[in-house]
Formats: C-alpha cells, structure tokens, sequence
C-alpha cells in the first residue's frame, strides 16, 4: 500500500493543533505532510494569546525555555468595566511560574518555531498551497486537492481553523449557528518592556492576563482581553456574532471604544501599533466539539474540531488544540501500523479524547457559554459593585453606614431582581 500514497498523512493547518499532529506522527516515523495556506505559519492565525501550556511539555520537553514565548503569566486579573469605573480581581501567585502553567506568545513568532521542529522530525512544510477538496474512494478519505495537484495519503486530518471548509465539505458538520461563533478583534501595541514593567506591577519574565466584561464590549455579549507580551500588550475584544449583529455596532469602533476606556488609556499611552485584526472565533466550544470528529481516513482537530473554552475566568483554545492533536495522532499511529483506516480505527480517535483532559474539561464547563449569554453580566453588575465601593470609599463626611446597608441601597438603585441574582448565582455556580 505504501506505493500508493504520496504521504501516510497530510495534514491541512499549520497552527498549533497541525504542527503538533504532523511533529508527533513523524516522531513515530511516518511520512507526514504538512499543508499551510497562509505565506508563513502563522501569518493569519490571530489568537489572543495566552497559551496553558503544561500540555506542551508532553511534545517539546522544556518548551517554555527553548519556545519563543512572550512572558509567564503570574497574576490574572478579572475586571468588570463600567463607563467611568472598573471593579478588579487581582490575583498574583509565584506559583503559577513554577512550573509554568501559562504563557503569553505571539502565534507570528510561535507557529513558525513549530513549523520548524516539525521540518527537523522530517515532515514536509508546504505554505502558501490552498487545499480545495478532500479526495474519496468507496466512503474514505484517500488525498487532497490543491489546484491542478493531487496528493494521497492514507489518512487525512483537518486542522484548517474554526471556518473549516473542510469539516462541511466533508460532512462532519453543517453551518454554525451565530450564537456559537464570535468576532475577535486584537491589537498588538508595542512598548518598552520597562514601561510594562512599571505600568502592570510585572518583574523580570513574569507577565499579566485580564479578562474583561461590560462597557469594554458597549453591552454585547463578549468581553475584553489585555495581556503582556516581552515588549508588547495584546489586547482587543470578543463578540458574540449574533448580539453584535442584533445590536448594529461595529467591532472595530467598539474594539477602539475599549483601547480608549479612561482605565486603559493609560496601559497603552506612547505604545506603537505593530499588528491589527479581525478573526472568526469560537463561543460555544462545548456545543460544536458535540459533533462528529471523524470519518474514515479523516480526523478533525483544533479549532476545525471546535476545541475553544471560555468560562469567563479563563479564554482556552492553543492547550485545547494540543491534547487534541496529541489523541489524533495516536489514533492515526495505531491506524497505520495496523494498515486499517476505516470508521472503526478513526473512532479510536474520539474515544481517546473523550478521556482526556479536552474531552473532560468540555463536560464540565459545558454550560459556561449559555450562563455567559446573560445580559445583566455586561449591564448591571459591574455598576453595582462600582456603586457600593464608592460608598464604602467616598468619604463625604456624612455618618458611615454598615456595608450591608450600603450594598442594599446600591441594589435597589440598580433594578436588578433578588430573584434574578440568586438565579444568576447558581447558574454561575452550576457552570463553573
């Protein structure tokens, strides 16, 4: 059979979920190729940037001091943001750097490095090549169409970004509703690294991550990044498709609306604009990774797969994207040293996942996205606690009162419902 296909697999997607498939199967010594449309890996991935990275050490040992990652994260801040206010979690621990659990990167400088370690396993890097179809014979995929080209493979795995043509074209899903997909909008802004240092409390490699809800977004579903790179900040935005659509604003003015927010202004004062973008994302990762993963000769992996997470605390894609690579590759290991392609080898791909911490971490944080969906988390809570630490703060010289007072009164003013909030509180609860 080996004198049948050009390749044992090719692999269409050179981001993190394709360079980790192709890395590992040549690894395994199989003939792997690996197919980018982009000029260069990496040139139109737009990823936020933070990378929960303890996955990749299973792949590139040391990877946090050989990769060309930006800065470890050790604080993570969760910020409600209202139009004159910010209401912020700060949370900073050494631990997180010891080991590394995350790190900022720049998918520019990252996806090249991975294309490179995969070259040095012996895999074939073909960029700027547009796959137009999948090839089949009796129900399984056998090959890829590039223009005129054909090239055969025993199996095929789509790793070619959350508007995978390839997934619909082959049947593993149909179009994706607007409530599960969202538009990113980000900025790269370049400033000394001793002026990050200074303007976010960092040292040395250690870097920060916030997360950000309410005007950041001007009430649409989604919410607002910033994080640190070397000599840059990442920032931007993330918007439900069908609630910026309903809303009739526009990403980009609602993404400069953030970057000119009088709370972060200040972050990027004198800063240099080196890249800016807009992507289709993920925003129901649970309810699209639900769907079919595989057909035989065919597997489906990254963001092609749907394996994107955001709670809310956390906004995960790259770590999810690795374990699922790390599973396909097995399955395809396993299908080729047998020879079997068919539904039943593919399957094992799955059902691997299913166990992993992907499949697992899906299930648990399944209703994150609809307990996100809820308006009054980007309308009224951040005023609430802005309106009662004003209170506790502005000391006007009228009598204090108890906090309980203060909080009652703000809560009354705010038109929430006690009911709305005990409800909102255990779906929270239930989700996270």
């Amino acid at each position: 059979m080996a004198d049948e296909v050009d390749f044992d697999a090719i692999i269409i997607g050179a981001g993190v979920a394709g360079n980790v498939c192709a890395y590992q199967l040549a690894q395994d010594g199989h003939s792997v190729l690996l197919i980018e449309r982009g000029i260069t890996p990496g040139s139109k991935n737009l990823s936020g940037g933070i990378f929960y990275c303890r996955v990749m050490e299973q792949v590139f040992p040391d990877f946090v001091e050989t990769a060309p990652v930006e800065r470890v994260i050790t604080r993570n801040c969760i910020s409600f943001l209202n139009q004159t206010s910010a209401v912020t979690v700060d949370y900073w621990d050494e631990r997180l750097a010891q080991p590394a659990n995350a790190v900022s990167v720049l998918r520019s400088k990252l996806d090249p490095w991975l294309s490179e370690q995969c070259e040095s396993a012996g895999v074939m890097v073909m960029p700027g090549v547009r796959v137009d179809e999948i090839l089949w014979e009796d129900g399984c995929a056998v090959g890829v169409r590039a223009g005129e080209d054909e090239l055969r493979a025993h199996i095929i795995v789509a790793a070619d970004g959350v508007n995978s043509f390839l997934a619909r074209q082959s049947g593993l899903r149909g179009k994706e509703p607007e409530q599960n997909l969202a538009v990113g909008v980000k900025s790269v802004i370049k400033l000394p690294a001793g002026a990050i240092d200074e303007r976010f409390g960092t040292t040395g490699n250690q870097g920060v991550a916030y997360a950000v809800v309410g005007d950041c977004t001007q009430g649409v579903a989604g919410g607002g990044f910033l994080y640190t790179n070397e000599d840059s900040v990442s920032i931007g935005v993330v918007l439900r498709l069908d609630d910026l659509v309903a809303s009739g604003l526009s990403s980009s003015d609602i993404h400069d609306h953030f970057l000119n927010h009088p709370r972060i202004a200040p972050f990027l004062e004198g800063g240099e604009l080196l890249e800016y973008g807009s992507h289709l994302t993920i925003e129901n990762g649970p309810a699209m990774a639900k769907e079919e993963l595989a057909k035989p000769g065919l597997l489906l992996i990254g963001d092609a797969a749907g394996f994107t997470l955001n709670t809310g605390l956390t906004i995960r894609g790259m770590d999810l994207a690795a374990g699922s690579a790390i599973a396909a590759a097995r399955a395809a290991h396993a299908a080729l040293e047998k020879g079997t392609f068919g539904q039943e080898a593919m399957d094992a791909y799955p059902r691997d996942l299913a166990e992993s911490f992907v499949g697992k971490d899906l299930a648990t944080y399944a209703k994150a996205p609809a307990f996100l969906e809820n308006e009054r988390m980007y309308t009224q809570y951040g005023p609430l606690l802005a309106d009662i630490l004003h209170d506790v703060y502005d000391l006007d010289l009228s009598p204090r009162r108890h906090i309980v007072r203060t909080a009652t009164d703000a809560f009354k003013k705010s038109g929430l419902r006690l009911r709305s909030v005990i409800r909102d509180a255990v779906a929270g609860a239930r989700a996270l």
